[in-house]
């Protein structure tokens, strides 16, 4: 599913509500207003590049609606923009964390500045500039390609075919997550982690190892290792995509 909406979740839509969305879309940016409940929320999340709560006066949104919406945020790697009164804004963002809130409009608002402030965030999420990068380092250049089409509309994905060149791709990029094939030829997989972990700039890198063997001795060998994890060559992209969904909610 595309996410190229700016999602509007309120008690209702009002008049304030609709000239906020108007000036967005006369920016070219797509708006979609839902009444502020889990089952809305859970059935739209997934079209949203971001998601805008619009507080009535003195509306304070229930503990569990704020712990459900902060859930599918990670779940969905989103950020929240909230709009209302000073106290009920604040209300809000005392109970989520600081990370899941992008920007908090107290009013009254200035619709231009908020209508430019959106469409910059829909440029910047076009581009990938919010996505979790990851690169990939694999010699089987087959195996590479097929994973980066996998990984490529959720995460800005890399590829490198051996330990060597992961290196001096790391040099002069920033990443967070490697997943790097442990039996290559030359370098192999945990001898690049090894130098990774010895290299100050590269050391606290995240990484989990791809591997095609599956035997307890195999494993157990990957995991003495102490990556962020393994997994199996035999993945599939729907399990791929959700341990790595798993993963970033958990080490946010």
């Amino acid at each position: 599913m595309a996410r190229n909406s700016l999602l509007f979740c309120g008690e209702k839509e009002t008049f304030i509500t609709r000239v906020l969305m108007n000036k967005v879309q006369e920016k070219g940016t797509e708006c979609v207003f839902i009444p502020n409940t889990i089952n809305s929320i859970n059935s739209h999340i997934g079209e949203a590049f971001l998601v805008a709560v619009i507080l009535a006066d003195e509306e304070k949104l229930p503990e569990d609606l704020i712990h459900f919406l902060s859930e599918k945020l990670e779940e969905n790697d989103l950020k929240l923009v909230v709009i209302g009164e000073k106290d009920d804004v604040g209300n809000v963002c005392s109970h989520m964390s600081r990370e899941l809130i992008y920007k908090a409009y107290v009013r009254p608002v200035d619709n231009e500045a908020f209508a430019t402030d959106m469409q910059a965030y829909a440029e910047k999420a076009a581009a990938g500039e919010f996505k979790k990068s990851i690169l990939i380092v694999d010699d089987d250049p087959n195996y590479l390609k097929l994973v980066r089409e996998w990984l490529k509309d959720v995460y800005k994905v890399s590829m490198v075919n051996s330990g060597l060149q992961a290196l001096k791709w790391l040099g002069m990029n920033k990443v967070d997550l490697i997943l790097l094939d442990h039996e290559m030829p030359v370098t192999t997989g945990p001898q690049v982690l090894e130098m990774l972990r010895s290299d100050p700039e590269t050391k606290d890198i995240p990484v989990i190892f791809l591997t095609g063997k599956g035997d307890k001795e195999s494993v157990m060998k990957v995991v003495a290792l102490k990556p962020e994890g393994y997994f199996l060559k035999t993945i599939q992209k729907d399990e791929l995509i959700e341990k790595l969904q798993d993963y970033f909610i958990r080490h946010m």
